[in-house]
């Protein structure tokens, strides 16, 4: 039996052209990284179908993260390979293609940290991740610029590995962070304290068990979990809006 995928830590990376990234990704997997793992973002992805038509004034397009098939057939084989594709709006640098669990997020983040304070943007998202705020900000500049970010979880004993092979593939202004990127659980959730911080704070008691219980309720149904998160922000955003703080509270009033 072939033992567990354990990611421990997240390398970072960006890249200038989008067939790097698609090098880059296929040979992280081809060397044992989970597809669960790996996570890809950008302005630039080639696409037949205008980018802007899937965006609305809101920070996320209605519906949330899709999956990766959907987005594959729009944006190449590539990002068909990782979980939870979407399109969100991010202020500073405008309409990104995430991919993979910085996806989910972003999502978490985008009705606060993000959309809520002048001047934060990505930056106050991978800084809360653990990223220098130096770095964090040089990835903003190139993601603006239409370059591509990736980043891979992997288990600690194999970083010297990975960041070689990032760098060989054309990585730039590679960086480790000491963790990987937060889920909204692992399996099922018991209580809100099993979510994330990112998510739990954007939403209200209320709204955390309306969260929780549809989260469950897919994770039956599914095991991929960037999925069952998908189908709770939808059961949320359904439900619920923003207060003034950012934070979905206010039960809508056809509910």
């Amino acid at each position: 039996m072939a033992e567990a995928y354990k990611a421990e830590r997240t390398i970072s990376a960006v890249f200038k052209e989008q067939k790097q990234v698609d090098d880059v990704i296929r040979r992280l997997l081809d060397r044992g990284v989970s597809r669960d793992h790996l996570s890809a973002m950008g302005r630039n992805f080639q696409s037949e179908t205008r980018i802007a038509g899937f965006i609305t004034k809101r920070d996320v397009i209605l519906g949330g993260l899709r999956t990766g098939a959907i987005f594959g057939s729009l944006f190449g084989s590539l990002l068909s390979l990782l979980t939870g594709v979407g399109v969100l709006f991010i202020p500073f640098v405008g309409p990104i293609v995430a991919a993979g669990p910085i996806g989910a997020v972003l999502l978490g983040a985008a009705s606060g940290a993000i959309a809520g304070s002048a001047g934060a943007g990505l930056v106050s998202v991978l800084t809360a991740l653990g990223m220098p705020e130096d770095k964090a900000a040089i990835y903003q500049t190139r993601l603006q610029a239409g370059e591509f970010l990736v980043m891979a979880e992997v288990p600690a004993d194999r970083i010297g590995e990975y960041q070689l092979l990032i760098e060989s593939a054309g990585g730039e202004e590679v960086h480790t962070i000491e963790k990987i990127l937060p889920r909204a659980c692992a399996g099922a959730c018991n209580n809100p304290e099993d979510l994330s911080p990112e998510i739990r704070s954007h939403l209200s008691d209320e709204a955390q068990r309306t969260f929780i219980e549809s989260y469950n309720s897919a994770i039956k149904q599914t095991s991929d979990e960037a999925k069952a998160e998908q189908a709770a922000w939808e059961a949320v955003h359904q439900q619920y809006d923003e207060d003034e703080n950012g934070v979905y509270s206010k039960v809508k009033a056809n509910v």
